[in-house]
């Protein structure tokens, strides 16, 4: 029998997450580790640049790492837990490494912890955006996509501005967003618009909400939000703005630069304070923070305070 269009929406109501309205003063989130690069395996075997902690601080939410080369039952605990993961850049690969393992098992419980009504945001920033992409499509779409320490303003795409991540907009972070050079890109790989709209399985998930083109003048997407879910990915890395200051790199440190960052943390924090879950004892919590581990300052070329983790012994 054929559905009107009342029974059609209805339908497709049943077909989106429902949650209740919670706003979280104390929300805490989750930063997914990733096998340490072979130069540095004397500190750890895995590791969390500290911008991304940092950057979740300074919007107000507290950060707790998530290590990799756990069970299912850790992940699903760390769900529970946390209100909200960010998968961070970096250099591993996206279907195989520990790293994508772990993502695998996090975006598994992310939906279903939606579909159940608990809201659960995901971001993915830079490798992070990419890897999301891998999870959604199950392969690697990416492409060739050069734009290595290169800072760019926003192509914005038509309707933008009914998002979730760009519809309050202040009318100053969309003349710095759109006008200036102020997301930063490290990233030789990226995908395109053409093979989101060609791959049923992103085309149906995600909305491209800016692209721009890299040094060779191929495009690629550089931000999307999911359709259904708070999921959602910036190729350009908003927390080097304000963390990371190796002379080596052409980082835009300028007022309108930190404002942008500021944004998307604020952002991220936001979405966080809509989720409830919460540690089952506070000193579960406590033994979770960051603040438990001690920073790792690298003095040479790279310049760079990183947390490293040994994932034989990591509780």
């Amino acid at each position: 029998m054929a559905m009107n269009v009342t029974q059609f929406c209805s339908f497709l109501l049943l077909l989106v997450p429902v949650y209740g309205i919670v706003n979280n003063v104390r929300p805490i989130i989750g930063v997914l580790a990733q096998e340490s690069d072979y130069n540095d395996l004397e500190y750890g075997d895995t590791y969390i640049s500290a911008d991304y902690f940092q950057y979740i601080e300074m919007a107000g939410a507290r950060a707790v790492p998530v290590f990799v080369r756990k069970d299912d039952e850790y992940y699903s605990k760390m769900v529970q837990s946390l209100n909200g993961i960010l998968f961070p850049g970096g250099d591993v690969g996206l279907i195989s490494s520990y790293m994508a393992k772990a993502a695998q098992a996090i975006y598994k419980q992310a939906i279903e912890t939606n579909d159940a009504g608990h809201y659960f945001p995901l971001w993915g920033t830079c490798q992070g955006f990419q890897l999301l992409t891998a999870l959604t499509a199950g392969k690697n779409l990416l492409t060739n996509a050069s734009a290595e320490d290169v800072a760019l303003p926003l192509d914005f795409v038509n309707g933008f501005r009914s998002s979730r991540l760009y519809g309050s907009l202040p009318a100053d972070i969309y003349e710095y967003l759109s006008t200036m050079n102020v997301t930063e890109n490290f990233h030789h790989y990226g995908i395109t618009p053409e093979t989101m709209e060609l791959t049923d399985s992103l085309y149906s998930f995600y909305n491209i909400l800016s692209t721009n083109l890299d040094v060779h003048g191929k495009r690629f997407v550089s931000s999307f939000e999911a359709k259904h879910y708070p999921f959602y990915g910036t190729q350009f890395h908003p927390e080097k703005v304000s963390f990371q200051w190796n002379t080596n790199y052409h980082i835009n440190h300028g007022p309108e630069a930190i404002k942008v960052g500021q944004y998307f943390a604020n952002f991220l924090v936001a979405e966080a304070r809509k989720s409830d879950n919460h540690f089952a004892a506070e000193s579960d919590e406590i033994s979770a923070m960051i603040e438990n581990y001690q920073p790792v300052f690298i003095r040479d070329n790279t310049y760079r305070l990183t947390y490293f983790f040994n994932y034989t012994s990591t509780p």
